[in-house]
């Protein structure tokens, strides 16, 4: 497992489609966030502070689809797929290094982002008492919001996998985390709401970005379910196809 975990990460590494994607990620969250900060002179507590600042995980998380189904689907459009499974016939081993590359890079990255806008929030915005960094109601956005990421990474490595196709995966990912959740929300209706809130689109504490409402942890049970069905449909898939 080592082996496969140090050459999938030189697999992600190595293309310019990951550098892209974590450029537009950090400059999109980080720009957003401190913007937000900056906007928002005060607050009237901490937890309400640093929820604006995480505002552009709301719009980051397309980032996080993207590359894990560009990480996964890419290898079928290039035909380093037949590679990869010659040298590592055990091919659900395989979709678990890359899931495990794919999904702790995005997780990292998302964690440094979120300390960064809690910190945007702690210098510009002035809150009663300020912004303690080490208290619960300001680590649960910042942890919440890194294992959110982790998990839309995993969504989208098993798109990617699953359709086989960097296109199709990318269009199904953007549809459930991002245009659905608030298309439902728009058009009302009890029905409508529920299927909202039944989509994987990304809840950090009270904040659903435009989707309808939930708790965070239903909203992280949402996600996470989303994100083991679909894994867990591709892993099945990627063993019995022949290539």
């Amino acid at each position: 497992m080592t082996g496969l975990l140090a050459g999938e990460w030189t697999k992600l590494r190595s293309v310019r489609s990951t550098w892209w994607a974590l450029a537009v990620y950090v400059l999109g969250v980080g720009g957003v966030g401190w913007l937000a900060a900056a906007t928002t002179p005060t607050a009237p507590a901490a937890d309400f502070a640093v929820g604006v600042a995480l505002t552009g995980f709301g719009f980051g998380q397309l980032v996080v689809v993207v590359l894990g189904v560009l990480a996964a689907g890419s290898e079928f459009a290039t035909g380093m797929a037949l590679a990869s499974f010659t040298a590592v016939p055990r091919r659900a081993r395989l979709l678990v290094a890359k899931t495990a590359v794919v999904a702790g890079s995005a997780a990292l990255v998302s964690l440094l982002l979120a300390a960064g806008c809690a910190l945007a929030a702690r210098t510009l915005t002035e809150v009663p008492g300020g912004v303690p960094l080490a208290e619960w109601p300001v680590l649960r956005p910042l942890l919440l919001q890194t294992l959110g990421a982790g998990l839309l990474a995993v969504l989208g490595v098993g798109l990617g996998t699953a359709l086989r196709s960097t296109a199709g995966g990318v269009g199904l990912g953007i549809a459930l985390v991002f245009v659905l959740p608030p298309g439902l929300a728009l058009a009302g209706g009890p029905v409508a709401g529920r299927l909202s809130q039944a989509l994987p689109a990304l809840r950090v504490g009270g904040d659903s970005f435009l989707a309808v409402d939930t708790s965070w942890p239903v909203g992280l049970a949402v996600t996470a379910g989303w994100a083991g069905v679909v894994w867990a449909l591709a892993a099945v898939l990627l063993v019995r196809r022949d290539i």
